[in-house]
């Protein structure tokens, strides 16, 4: 099938082939896998996409071969490894997710687009003309219960290069989980006989006590009532990336009135700068969610190999006003505070709380969430032609979520992309609200105020 597309950005045309279901290349075991308690809450079952955009590399030979046969191959090999992949998930009592390991397959889409990389610009970032083309939804395919768990499109483009796109239902893997099995399908496509991380399921070490005691309050699966009507309709928003280079993050810090991580510094300026572009009721409570990775913070340890979803949702909490109306540092010890939270009992605790509660969603009226994807190593998966120009998540998500992605722009600077999605008047008044971060004097004594060039470059 054929479609023709345009945008302001660049005009094309994309032929997919029909879609496939790639099997394992040998037989695998046939049996059931439970998921984790932090795995199958409700907040987690939907399809997540990526994008890697890959240029022709004539140093390489893989590159003068078909990336569309060679992938299609490694998947077939990696789903050996990763066979619970080519499964269905099913739903036992009490809500809880089960993997039926049946080798039915992932969705495979083989595409070609009449257009070259160097058409999308200089420097790729979301948001992506034509997405719905590269990453093409089959129907059928986009549930949760009894769908493919993973969807692969690999496009060729005019100029040698391609783009793979691959969605992932989310209750089997968070960023660095898929990560692994990307890295894994890479190393195959490359020639590897086996991934050199051996994948390891093992999700009972994120399961509920028994009998289950949460000992936090878990305020961010929060029933939150939309009395304000403040979620705007999905054709209202528009979506921006920002780019925080070099000058941009020094010009933020100046606000900041002690040491912190530039997630943390981030996380508090978007969080006051979108509260105030929203204009919530300044007497209602507004809520940042940090999604925070528990590698290395649980006992018994995550081991190397996992892929499942191993992280919490922390959550800072303030009343618009006093958010808006404090300085940045107010902003700046809740996010510290909800972030030291996150402890192996705090997990333990989650896990309790989700078997206790019905597995809840976490809130989404007035709340913002941010995730860090900066050292998941989107960048870094080779499938034979050098890595990526761009890999990451295709955008934020509408209204709610925001990524942390690494990013060079087109002067060469690294720095932290961050696309947002927000109602076309909220948007501007967002825009506005960053400027003044990245130009304003914080101090009488203050240094001449950083470029903000980046920043209008990037929208």
């Amino acid at each position: 099938m054929a479609s023709s597309l345009s945008t302001s950005l660049v005009t094309f045309k994309v032929k997919r082939q029909d879609p496939e279901l790639i099997s394992p290349a040998k037989p695998t075991p046939h049996e059931f896998k439970y998921l984790s308690d932090i795995d199958d809450q409700d907040g987690l079952r939907f399809q997540i996409p990526v994008i890697q955009f890959y240029p022709k590399n004539d140093v390489c030979l893989a590159s003068a071969k078909d990336p569309v046969d060679i992938i299609r191959k490694a998947i077939a090999n990696t789903l050996v490894f990763y066979y619970p992949f080519a499964g269905r998930l099913v739903e036992a009592p009490g809500r809880k997710l089960v993997v039926e390991c049946n080798g039915k397959g992932v969705m495979f889409i083989e595409a070609d687009a009449d257009v070259r990389l160097d058409e999308f610009g200089d420097a790729l970032r979301p948001p992506f003309p034509c997405l719905e083309e590269l990453i093409f939804d089959v129907p059928g395919s986009g549930g949760v219960l009894n769908c493919p768990l993973l969807l692969i499109q690999v496009t060729r483009l005019q100029c040698g290069g391609f783009i793979f796109a691959i969605r992932l239902n989310h209750t089997m893997s968070d960023a660095q989980g898929l990560v692994q099995f990307m890295t894994a399908l890479g190393e195959i496509a490359r020639g590897a006989v086996s991934p050199s991380i051996i994948p390891v399921w093992q999700r009972h070490i994120l399961n509920a006590r028994d009998p289950p005691l949460p000992t936090f309050s878990h305020h961010e699966y929060d029933v939150v009532p939309d009395t304000k009507n403040t979620v705007v309709p999905l054709d209202d928003m528009v979506q921006r990336s920002f780019f925080f280079g070099p000058q941009e993050v020094a010009a933020l810090r100046k606000h900041m009135p002690s040491q912190c991580t530039t997630f943390e510094m981030l996380t508090a300026c978007l969080w006051r700068c979108r509260t105030i572009a929203i204009s919530p009721d300044p007497e209602e409570e507004v809520q940042m969610i940090c999604i925070t990775s528990v590698r290395g913070k649980s006992n018994p340890p995550i081991p190397e190999g996992f892929y499942g979803n191993a992280f919490a949702l922390p959550v800072a909490v303030s009343t618009a006003e006093k958010l808006c109306n404090n300085p940045l540092g107010y902003a700046l010890e809740l996010v510290k505070k909800a972030r030291r939270q996150v402890t192996d009992e705090y997990m333990r605790s989650l896990a309790d709380f989700m078997v206790t509660n019905g597995r809840p969603h976490f809130a989404v009226v007035r709340a913002y969430i941010v995730s860090d994807v900066r050292h998941a190593g989107f960048g870094d998966v080779d499938f034979g032609s050098g890595k990526p120009v761009y890999g990451g998540p295709v955008g934020g998500t509408p209204w709610i979520a925001s990524f942390y992605i690494p990013f060079k722009n087109s002067k060469g600077e690294d720095g932290v992309l961050v696309p947002v999605c927000l109602g076309g008047p909220a948007m501007k008044k967002f825009v506005v609200e960053i400027e003044k971060l990245i130009s304003n004097k914080p101090s009488a004594d203050s240094e001449t105020p950083m470029s903000h060039n980046s920043i209008k470059s990037a929208l």
